[in-house]
């Protein structure tokens, strides 16, 4: 199990490690609107401190990923989550090691899902994402924003979020939370109780640096309609299993 120290310097030390890989700033990446909360900011960290839903925060900073491609955000997101659960993987090459690339995760299997070409066209919708997840020994449950209430959003999420080995991936629209432009997915890390907000770890990280959202605001953006399934986004969890 991960835990946070509730020390300020440490963690502000690993806040701003976490910001900075990869060498992109925050300085480098697009300007928020005000409703929108950066990490790397005093309030930000406070809120990181203060947090008792931070469970998956620690692991998923570990496993930090950018997406390789504009269309990647889902892969870039999977990948992630499936290291920090310590799935077995094939061979990465280029790290002389067992672990999940944005190269790597594809396979026969989860070609019948969708195939690495279609996801660099179009993306992936929601049920692909959770679809795609299970042909990994994992379990994922998928909701859909249009069918869950915001308490019941809110719920799931910080339910996830306070307990060790799962994870939860949220698809939603980035000009519903005033970002740019179509839908996206990325991990959530931690929920703040007072401030009501989660912690999205984006992993479009040359765009946006990781943000704290509002929990209405990011379930009004999961109620959106994806044009690609003609159903609403919404969220994932992932849990791993003993196949």
């Amino acid at each position: 199990m991960y835990r946070l120290f509730n020390i300020r310097r440490p963690l502000s030390i690993l806040v701003l490690g976490m910001v900075l890989l990869g060498g992109r700033t925050v300085a480098q990446t697009l300007p928020l609107a005000e409703r929108l909360i950066e990490l790397d900011s005093s309030l930000g960290e406070e809120w990181l401190i203060d947090s008792r839903a931070r469970e998956d925060y620690l692991p998923l900073s570990i496993q930090f990923e950018t997406q390789q491609n504009q269309a990647f955000c889902g892969v870039a997101s999977m990948v992630m989550v499936l290291n920090a659960l310590g799935i077995e993987a094939p061979d990465a090459l280029e790290y002389g090691r067992k672990r999940f690339t944005q190269e790597n995760i594809f396979n026969r299997k989860t070609d019948r899902v969708i195939t690495q070409e279609t996801i660099a066209r179009q993306g992936m919708t929601l049920e692909e994402l959770g679809a795609f997840l299970a042909r990994y020994p994992v379990n994922t449950q998928v909701y859909h924003g249009g069918d869950v209430s915001l308490q019941e959003f809110r719920q799931l999420m910080v339910k996830n979020l306070q307990q060790p080995d799962d994870f939860v991936l949220v698809n939603y629209l980035r000009k519903s939370i005033e970002q740019e432009l179509g839908g996206h997915i990325s991990p959530v890390a931690a929920y703040h109780r007072q401030s009501d907000r989660f912690l999205i770890l984006d992993v479009a990280r040359y765009k946006y640096p990781p943000i704290w959202v509002s929990a209405e605001d990011l379930w009004n953006s999961t109620r959106t309609l994806d044009s690609v399934s003609g159903k609403t986004r919404g969220l994932v969890l992932v849990t791993s299993r003993d196949d």
